[in-house]
């Protein structure tokens, strides 16, 4: 019986390492000079307020609001003057340094402060910069080129009915203002098929556009319990103009205490911002330097979450999204609440009728965490999936340039499931596409600091260059250990250390792991020697010397050796045990050799089990098999001594805990049974017996 390799599939992690391990080695991201403590601090600074850009559109539909007692003044002059002292340089209102296909963005927003401007008959220069600007750039509203922001084809063409109202003549073609008309007649007559629900969303949620002709009893049906519909400034403002809701002026005026004279296009957005942040620092793999800041979002969200807010609950994305967070970081939270976002849920919703990508996305990650016990989540992953799938072709055909970055992501969650993911190459991963623009686009654009910044990219490029150099030396030091320790005369064995190095740096590859890294490492390429001795390597009498040897542990190097091959093991295994009983003072106040020596004892003496079934050719019951299989997996002296290398104290009661011990357990006989599975595929022999 030849015993199966430990801890690895060689196949699979050669195919690994071609590529990303090379350069995780030669070192592939360079940087010029960073003052990683000042980016440090800005990041810490973003916690404290999230940044929402102004958007120009909403508060230019904030400004037409009427006041409640007199219809001929505004309720809000601050917004007037705001749009009167915010006018770009070329006419336009929007966000400076617009993306090229960002033109169609650009008009709407300038035209919806046109209007504000008009209705109250102010700020006449600004009313002919911007109808300039808008002559300029007429021929873009009739791109298909151009980006549509949502609502686009109902706004817009909206907003050209109430300019007739004022009587303002516009710089546009007949010709094209009659066809926008159509569209817009067409796409207000459509039925909207199977996905009524979502089509009666989508026209509150555009509300401003529509006008008189809204049924604004429906559309009153998605005011949320701020007075808002859908977060909307916008949305909101044309509610109250038009039915004079109070809910709806608490809302708006809520706004303008928390902002100023000017409002974003969203809002509130604070819970997702706060968990976007904390997930890009996460996946970047510099969360570690803002521990206290993270705990303090995951404390306040989960508090939200107990409560049933209404930020988290209302919106998929958002739910999704804490859902992960919080359950990655060890937080108690049901999947209950994420089956209410079911496909015909979805379908049914506004992000459904909008084919929203990035929500899918977030349900389908918030998937990959699901307990076998939550089959009721589990039923929601084919169609994610599916709808992932679908949007990625779609997107991929259509070319559309401003969502590459959701594409990515898309793209990298589908090929590399969260449970199937070394983090060292999804974080060099991420970080080689990271998103440094932090834009969306909804009515219009918007950009918020805590979701996209290169600041986030600057701190994981050097830290991962940091990280990067530290283990270049540790690898050297393997290499040098191996040759110290003589293994690499052991012509028998395989010389793993790239690969037992390299799977503990994949995961452990923060500098102060340096321990658990090197213990990982070090025993990974003994169990490789001692599996190879066991069945290649050495004869029964020393097989069983060794067993005897650790379990006198002769620690004055007087033992008897049968052979020189005998030696060479056992001086390498005390040796390297012997480190980790010193080194573990530092982490656990307390000398955990003898939990190491019996950890491998159990090793050596399954390995000899097997040995002695192949030299017999005898077939073990399956239960005989699994006892032992699991443990001559040699997963043991690779993960538990490291665990007393990773941060907290592990007293013997609980290392020896049968909760850790059945982690272990399941741990290692799933792998074996992987590795048992893959070697029968490749060779149709059964490599375990």
């Amino acid at each position: 019986m030849s015993s199966s390799r430990p801890w690895f599939c060689p196949s699979s992690i050669s195919a690994t390492l071609t590529d990303p391990a090379s350069k995780l080695v030669t070192g592939e991201f360079k940087t010029t000079s960073l003052n990683f403590h000042g980016t440090k601090e800005r990041i810490k600074k973003m916690f404290d307020k999230i940044e929402l850009s102004v958007s120009s559109y909403d508060t230019a539909w904030v400004a037409m609001v009427p006041s409640p007692n007199c219809s001929e003044t505004p309720c809000f002059p601050e917004c007037t003057k705001w749009i009167l002292d915010n006018q770009l340089g070329d006419g336009s209102w929007s966000l400076p340094h617009r993306h090229p296909l960002l033109v169609k963005d650009a008009l709407s927003s300038t035209l919806a402060c046109i209007l504000a401007l008009k209705r109250w008959g102010v700020g006449e220069e600004q009313i002919n910069k911007g109808l300039r600007f808008i002559d300029l750039n007429s021929d873009s509203v009739m791109d298909n080129e151009q980006h549509r922001p949502i609502g686009f084809d109902i706004i817009f063409p909206g907003m050209i009915e109430y300019a007739r109202d004022l009587d303002l003549n516009l710089p546009l073609k007949p010709t094209d203002i009659n066809s926008m008309l159509r569209r817009r007649d067409l796409e207000l007559r459509s039925g909207g098929g199977k996905n009524l629900e979502g089509r009666r969303a989508y026209l509150a949620y555009v509300s401003e556009g529509i006008g008189k002709l809204q049924d604004w009893e429906m559309a009153m049906k998605y005011q949320r319990k701020n007075g808002s519909l859908f977060n909307s400034p916008s949305a909101t403002a044309a509610a109250f103009i038009h039915i004079q809701d109070a809910e709806c002026l608490h809302y708006i005026r809520s706004l303008l205490q928390k902002f100023g004279n000017a409002v974003p296009t969203i809002y509130p957005l604070d819970i997702y911002a706060r968990l976007s942040m904390v997930d890009a620092l996460e996946s970047l793999g510099i969360d570690r330097h803002f521990r206290k800041e993270i705990k303090i979002v995951l404390d306040e969200t989960y508090r939200f979450w107990l409560q049933g807010e209404e930020e988290i609950f209302s919106d998929s994305a958002t739910c999704a999204l804490a859902f992960r967070i919080l359950r990655l970081n060890g937080y108690d939270v049901s999947p209950d609440t994420l089956n209410q976002f079911s496909e015909h849920h979805f379908s049914n919703s506004l992000g459904g009728y909008l084919k929203d990508l990035r929500a899918v996305l977030e349900l389908y990650r918030a998937m990959q965490l699901s307990y076998p016990d939550e089959s009721l989540l589990e039923k929601q992953n084919p169609w994610t999936s599916y709808f992932l799938k679908q949007g990625l072709s779609n997107v991929s055909l259509c070319g559309d340039k401003l969502r590459k970055n959701i594409i990515g992501e898309v793209h990298d969650t589908l090929n590399f499931p969260y449970h199937a993911d070394l983090q060292r190459l999804a974080i060099r991963r991420r970080i080689k596409n990271c998103a440094t623009d932090d834009m969306r686009i909804l009515k219009t654009s918007y950009c918020c600091s805590a979701i996209g910044s290169q600041d986030f990219l600057k701190l994981a490029v050097e830290d991962f260059n940091i990280c990067q150099s530290i283990q270049r030396e540790e690898l050297k030091h393997i290499g040098r250990w191996v040759v110290e320790r003589r293994l690499d005369k052991l012509k028998f064995a395989r010389q793993k250390e790239a690969y037992c190095y390299f799977s503990a740096a994949a995961t452990l590859f923060a500098p102060e792991l340096s321990d658990a890294r090197m213990s990982w490492a070090k025993n990974g390429v003994l169990t490789t020697v001692v599996d190879d001795f066991f069945d290649v390597g050495g004869s029964e009498e020393e097989l069983v010397n060794l067993i005897q040897l650790i379990e006198r542990w002769d620690a004055n190097g007087s033992a008897d050796f049968c052979s020189e091959k005998v030696e060479i093991i056992y001086s390498a295994i005390h040796s390297t045990i012997s480190e980790i009983g010193d080194k573990s003072f530092r982490w656990q106040g307390r000398d955990v050799k003898s939990h190491v020596i019996k950890i491998w004892l159990d090793l050596l003496k399954s390995m000899l089990t097997e040995a002695q079934w192949s030299s017999n050719k005898s077939v073990p019951t399956l239960e005989e098999y699994m006892t032992t299989a699991h443990v001559s997996f040699a997963l043991g002296p690779i993960v538990l001594p490291a665990l007393y290398f990773v941060g907290p104290k592990l007293s013997e009661e609980v290392a020896g805990h049968p909760e850790l011990l059945n982690l272990y357990k399941v741990m290692s006989t799933c792998g074996r049974l992987l590795n048992d599975w893959r070697s029968f595929k490749v060779d149709g022999s059964f490599q375990g017996i």
